[in-house]
């Protein structure tokens, strides 16, 4: 009997799987959103631990709470994410998903610096401000911004400038209330690049600041 709760419990979500599915817009195949994927497996942990007792309601129980648990943060995370790229369209930042529970937005090319620079530009204020706006309605989260350079120049003038390029975005959201205990700066220098430092384009790719968003729960 329990397997059979179980089990069904497990057909319906991967029925709602179907049902929540979107294209991916670089390689336009079909895949589940976060919340499911988290859903499901919260469900598979919460009817496992209801089973072992022996009992049938608590195998079911068990598959529900779960289900809710596991899904909460992904939803959570979803929603924030859907709001990011549609308020980042067309700006030059780019919008990851790295997990269920962290997303990561992408200031690549020194989008936001002049060459050699701390200083934010006046022209990425407007996608800070939309950043902030929706940190703001998402308060759930922490962030964890980070600098990076090139391999051009010495290593450290490189590690200062991507430590003040990451704390210039830090205190530019803070202004614009973003709790300042949600915000830890941290630069990397020339450290873990993406792209290849020989080319004039993989040094402009290296250049950057990321904003890793990461849920509390």
């Amino acid at each position: 009997m329990i397997r059979v709760i179980v089990t069904l419990s497990i057909a319906a979500l991967l029925s709602g799987c179907q049902a929540t599915q979107r294209q991916n817009a670089t390689t336009g195949e079909a895949e589940t959103n976060s919340a499911t994927k988290s859903a499901l497996v919260g469900m598979l942990a919460g009817a496992a631990i209801g089973a072992a007792t022996g009992n049938s309601s608590d195998a079911l129980r068990g598959a529900a709470i779960g289900g809710v648990v596991g899904g909460g943060a992904g939803y959570y995370m979803d929603k924030q994410e859907q709001a990011l790229r549609e308020q980042l369209v067309s700006s030059g930042v780019q919008v990851k998903r790295i997990n269920e529970k962290e997303l990561q937005l992408v200031m690549d090319n020194g989008i936001g610096f002049e060459s050699g620079s701390y200083n934010l530009s006046s022209n990425i204020y407007q996608t800070l401000n939309s950043v902030a706006l929706i940190l703001d309605e998402y308060p759930d989260t922490r962030l964890d911004i980070k600098g990076y350079t090139d391999s051009s120049g010495n290593n450290s003038s490189n590690q200062t400038l991507s430590e003040q390029r990451a704390q210039s975005v830090g205190r530019y959201l803070i202004d614009q209330k973003v709790a300042s205990g949600r915000v830890v700066t941290r630069g990397y220098g020339e450290r873990y690049p993406v792209c290849d430092n020989s080319t004039k384009e993989g040094r402009a790719c290296n250049r950057r600041v990321e904003i890793n968003i990461l849920a509390l729960n």
